[in-house]
């Protein structure tokens, strides 16, 4: 079976069975089109809420799957490849972070969505990248603790000066991993070409860029400026992506180093096995974790998130 057939199989099971399908912006490009949503993790849990089906798989990570499920908790959702974990989200767990609180209990603690289920049980509010600054200028509290990306955390530091900021060793490996001398290396040979980055690279990539937002925000900036060459500091599929979406403009990856092998993991082939009841995983959460969870994620609503 070729590409396009699988395709037009998952179309016409996804229709038999009444799945919603969402895909995250990173998986590849033949799984994005036959998506009905294609976005970035939280963007898609609120879509997964608003849909009718009451099955939903997730072509993403383990935990955009779970904030799925605390957001529908009365759907059955589903995580394409039950290998796909993150490491970010799991780099901290809730006996580390429980006792951080203990040595700073006036702080808030702030947690980036990319993090468990369990993790977000303990923490006052959740924040998306393109979400953090806002909120940390709203949050009452003029102390946060802010996991588990230290670079999204100094990001917004900088972003809210009035406010101390306390910030924990973690954080995107693959993000992380940009070298500044990558900017000025990709910057000499295309001198016309605007930077777009993601706040999860560490500072000294992040200043010298034109840009600097979430997966969404990069993706929309590109769309509607003027400029005709970017050179893109998130995940190389993001390029791919938008050289189909604007075949006038040009995309280069910032490094061919910055793949997901989480998000690489899903394949279309497991899609339609999802579909054929053969592989994936239903996620499980406790009435109580998603009751816990959930507080943090209303607050962020609330806040304007």
């Amino acid at each position: 079976m070729n590409v396009y057939d699988m395709q037009q199989k998952i179309l016409q099971l996804k229709k038999e069975k009444d799945v919603c399908i969402l895909a995250h912006s990173y998986v590849a490009r033949e799984i994005s089109e036959i998506a009905d949503f294609t976005g970035d993790s939280y963007g898609l849990s609120v879509q997964a809420a608003k849909v009718p089906n009451q099955t939903v798989l997730m072509c993403g990570v383990r935990f955009m799957a779970e904030t799925c499920k605390i957001l529908s908790p009365e759907k059955r959702v589903l995580l394409s490849n039950p290998l796909a974990g993150g490491p970010m989200a799991e780099q901290m767990d809730k006996d580390m972070i429980s006792q951080v609180k203990e040595m700073y209990p006036d702080y808030l603690v702030m947690a980036y969505v990319n993090t468990t289920a369990e993790l977000k049980t303990i923490a006052d509010v959740c924040v998306t990248s393109s979400s953090a600054v806002q909120i940390a200028k709203a949050v009452e509290s003029d102390k946060i603790l802010f996991i588990p990306d230290c670079n999204l955390g100094a990001f917004v530091a900088k972003q809210v000066p009035e406010k101390t900021f306390k910030l924990l060793q973690g954080g995107c490996p693959i993000h992380a991993a940009v070298k500044p001398e990558a900017v000025k290396q990709m910057k000499a040979l295309h001198p016309e070409a605007l930077v777009l980055v993601h706040p999860e690279c560490v500072p000294a990539v992040t200043e010298q860029a034109d840009y600097v937002g979430s997966t969404t925000g990069i993706m929309a900036y590109a769309k509607k400026s003027d400029a005709k060459e970017f050179i893109i500091g998130t995940e190389i599929s993001i390029a791919e992506h938008l050289q189909y979406d604007c075949p006038d403009k040009m995309f280069y990856p910032l490094t061919k180093h910055l793949i997901c092998p989480n998000m690489k993991s899903t394949t279309l082939v497991d899609v339609y096995r999802n579909l054929t009841g053969e592989f994936g995983e239903e996620i499980q959460l406790d009435d109580e974790t998603i009751r816990l969870a959930r507080r943090c994620i209303d607050n962020m609503i609330r806040l304007g998130g």
